[in-house]
């Protein structure tokens, strides 16, 4: 299961009703965030979430609507709160330079943390791993080097069948443990049993994609393919999509036309700018992918396994409801 808890969903600067980029994704015992803009350590407390095991922080670029927020964080983190005993931040080259700079030169200074502060440069490829899933980074064309996106991919699994192993006459305990763990067991009688013998055929992880910031979404496709959740910028409408690509963003047409063309289950679409109307922004999305939605801050949306996606947070006002005057 992965729960995601938008903290801020606007681009380059805060609105009344938006906070800058950030948001919590929890995985079993795991939490990170996937960017820290400024006011998201306000934003981690309204959710409800907090700050316990807020520890890992996944950077997509170095634009400061991004990362101006890890300044207070650590500040926070290194003075007041013992939930945890370190803090890794993991991005781009140029990504963590800046932040470095921030932590060290500015929050910090001449003091040395109390807790080991990780920055770790990442590469595309696996950057986490845990029992039941993985992280992954991918590049993403956006301004700069160093630019990422992220994958969370739930392990592939293979379901156990009880009935089949009883048939078998494989008695309960650690040998049933060893044929889940894929390795094949000899009985007393001297049978060899196999996984495939009792294994049910193998059900595809949950996989959850974050874009990050980017101006081109052909090479988002192979990332992006066959997630149940797709969270991608919308920056712009169509009507400015020139002005979308000088400054390295793309439409809410061209995130739908992404989703659709990945064959994506549900679009959530975060990043954007205060020129447009929410209610414009949602209709220009839906006209080419129908699931598409657009998240709001405090947001909280949980991925199970075979059940649909549940939307826990959100205002009474419906997005179709949106008029100019509340629109974010």
């Amino acid at each position: 299961m992965f729960e995601l808890i938008f903290l801020g969903t606007s681009s380059a600067a805060p609105s009344i009703y938006r906070g800058l980029s950030a948001a919590a994704v929890l995985a079993g015992e795991h939490r990170f965030l996937v960017d820290c803009g400024e006011g998201t350590q306000r934003q981690l407390l309204r959710s409800g979430i907090g700050y316990r095991r807020m520890n890992h922080i996944l950077l997509t670029h170095a634009h400061l609507d991004h990362i101006l927020g890890v300044g207070g964080l650590v500040s926070t983190f290194t003075r007041w709160e013992s939930s945890f005993e370190e803090l890794t931040i993991q991005a781009g080259r140029s990504t963590l330079e800046r932040v470095r700079a921030l932590i060290y030169e500015v929050v910090l200074r001449d003091q040395t943390p109390p807790i080991p502060i990780h920055l770790v440069e990442i590469e595309p490829g696996i950057i986490f791993e845990a029992k039941h899933f993985t992280i992954s980074a991918f590049p993403v064309q956006h301004r700069g080097a160093g630019c990422f996106g992220f994958i969370f991919q739930e392990r592939t699994r293979r379901p156990f069948r009880a009935d089949l192993a009883d048939a078998l006459g494989i008695p309960s305990g650690p040998q049933r443990g060893q044929l889940v763990r894929g390795e094949s067991i000899t009985l007393a009688d001297g049978r060899v049993i196999t996984p495939e013998m009792v294994l049910d055929a193998p059900i595809a992880g949950m996989k959850v994609v974050f874009t990050g910031d980017t101006g081109r979404t052909d090479t988002l496709l192979p990332h992006a393919a066959a997630a149940d959740v797709l969270v991608c910028e919308a920056t712009f409408l169509e009507r400015d999509r020139e002005m979308a690509r000088q400054f390295g963003h793309i439409t809410a047409h061209q995130a739908a036309l992404l989703a659709k063309e990945a064959g994506v289950q549900h679009l959530l679409l975060n990043h954007l700018s205060r020129r447009y109307r929410e209610y414009d922004m949602i209709h220009e999305a839906r006209a080419v992918f129908p699931a598409a939605v657009v998240v709001r801050d405090l947001d909280h949306f949980i991925l199970r396994r075979g059940q649909p996606l549940e939307r826990l947070t959100i205002d009474a006002t419906t997005v179709d409801d949106v008029d100019e005057e509340t629109a974010g």
